[in-house]
């Protein structure tokens, strides 16, 4: 019997899934318990809608990240820290205050989670970082450390 499967199973196949199986694991096992439907023309054609939908979904996303890459990526963000006579810093500058600063300096929101620093930034000084928007898709931007007055 043929089933579209709208759960994962384990040894079967993953979500949207058209498998052969044989009819009593379908009828004992997978419909009952909601993890397949019948592979009914009717079925198959809501099956093809929503992985349409999907495929439209995922190319805005894609199409959103590429943008906010675009807008992000050489821009300078400027960090003023204290520091002590050496010019080393009082702590650091992390992800979340870069994160912080693009907020505030250009209006981006960037998860911290997102942005991945080469080096700790300890001292003054221009460091980069790449912040990963989507999926294969990133951008790097500067960060430039000065003295807090």
């Amino acid at each position: 019997m043929k089933v579209i499967l709208i759960k994962d199973v384990k040894g079967t196949g993953k979500i949207g899934d058209i498998k052969e199986v044989a009819d009593g694991f379908a009828r004992n096992m997978l419909i009952p318990k909601g993890m397949a439907l019948e592979a009914t023309a009717k079925n198959l054609e809501v099956l093809a809608e929503q992985k349409k939908a999907e495929a439209e979904r995922l190319a805005k996303e894609l199409a959103e990240a590429k943008a906010v890459a675009a807008n992000i990526n050489g821009k300078t963000v400027v960090a003023k820290a204290k520091a002590g006579k050496e010019g080393k810093l009082f702590g650091s500058i992390t992800a979340a205050n870069i994160a912080e600063l693009l907020k505030t300096q250009f209006n981006i929101d960037v998860d911290k989670k997102k942005i991945s620093l080469k080096d700790d930034i300890k001292t003054f000084g221009t460091y980069e970082a790449d912040v990963k928007v989507y999926v294969g898709v990133a951008a790097k931007i500067k960060i430039e450390v000065t003295a807090e007055v």
